[in-house]
């Protein structure tokens, strides 16, 4: 079983929110952990906090959203920064900031060596260098002009609310072509070609995917797992994971990896929120409430194999689960700190 990277943040101390008594629980660390599956060892190898000039004034949230992995670099991104690391060691090769930059989801790098980003607050994936020139963007409504509903000209970084429409979630390519998932929807389709191709989710609010074997695997943030034929583009096999846990709550879930008939699966513990109708799904009845952890399916037996509790190592948050591909041993985790200045564009 191969080692991993766990990506997300830590959760802060909770603040009071105006209205009832629900409390809202901020993260102020961006986060990447080593996990060993075999030994149940957890590390700390990176960490990061934005600097608060492109964070929002009100309950920002400094964390680590879905990331990539490809030879020796992770591509990571806050809501408003990206990062690129050199492993594995974490040195860190790129930052910067753009005033575009709002409640990014999701980072990859292309075939051509550029990286994409999904820009969730507008609406939109940016293709860039990575030293943050721009190349394109698309817009997440098929064949709108991005910026239609947004302005070049504004810096969206300590903006509260764009009033997005689709909140893109994460981005894959299907026989060449560039797709994304889109929360509102409940879909995923073609963002190169629009209206070429649609993928429906549909069961619930999907969030992160991942193609194996000529699968895609999309998790639903209320715990099921969509299996879709990545040529018809119909769902195969869906998994509802609770049921595999005897109705245990097992949190918001996003990140997901496979390897052979195992897919790993990253929850975060549920917490109350101020957006109350993303969490409907929630009901009355459950047996436990599940802390911030990863766990490993069987997905053809439907057994849960094993099951790695991340709270007491500081990661309150889950984003991505990525494979380790290169050597990573016991090391001292790497604080890259704020951002340097000439980075801040």
């Amino acid at each position: 079983m191969k080692t991993l990277y766990v990506v997300g943040g830590r959760q802060g101390k909770p603040v009071p929110l105006l209205a009832g008594n629900q409390r809202w629980y901020k993260y102020d660390r961006a986060l990447v952990y080593w996990v060993d599956p075999s030994t149940g060892r957890v590390e700390l190898r990176a960490e990061h906090t934005t600097p608060e000039e492109l964070c929002e004034d009100e309950d920002p949230a400094i964390l680590f959203k879905c990331s990539s992995v490809q030879g020796d670099r992770l591509y990571a991104c806050t809501e408003t920064e990206v990062l690129i690391y050199a492993l594995p060691k974490f040195e860190r090769l790129s930052y910067f900031s753009l005033p575009a930059f709002h409640d990014l989801h999701h980072i990859r790098p292309t075939p051509d060596g550029t990286i994409l980003v999904a820009n969730t607050g507008l609406d939109m994936v940016m293709e860039l260098s990575t030293d943050g020139r721009m190349f394109r963007e698309w817009s997440a409504k098929a064949g709108e002009d991005p910026w239609l509903r947004y302005s070049k000209d504004k810096d969206y970084r300590r903006v509260r609310e764009t009033g997005s429409s689709c909140h893109i979630n994460y981005l894959f390519y299907l026989k060449g072509e560039l797709w994304a998932t889109r929360f509102q929807q409940k879909d995923a389709v073609c963002i190169t070609k629009p209206g070429s191709g649609r993928i429906d989710i549909g069961i619930a609010i999907p969030h992160d995917g991942f193609l194996h074997d000529g699968m895609l695997y999309f998790t639903t943030v209320n715990g099921h797992v969509v299996v879709v034929n990545a040529d018809t583009l119909k769902t195969e096999d869906v998994i509802n994971l609770g049921e595999l846990h005897g109705r245990a709550r097992l949190g918001w879930c996003r990140g997901i990896y496979a390897e052979g008939d195992r897919i790993w699966v990253g929850f975060t513990r549920m917490r109350s929120t101020k957006i109350r109708e993303n969490v409907a799904w929630v009901k009355h009845g459950f047996t436990k409430m599940m802390p911030t952890h990863i766990a490993c399916y069987d997905f053809k037996r439907r057994q849960c194999l094993t099951e790695i509790d991340l709270e007491p190592h500081g990661l309150g948050a889950v984003f991505s689960i990525l494979p380790c591909e290169s050597v990573d041993e016991a090391q001292e985790p790497t604080w890259t700190g704020a951002a340097p200045a000439d980075a801040l564009v």
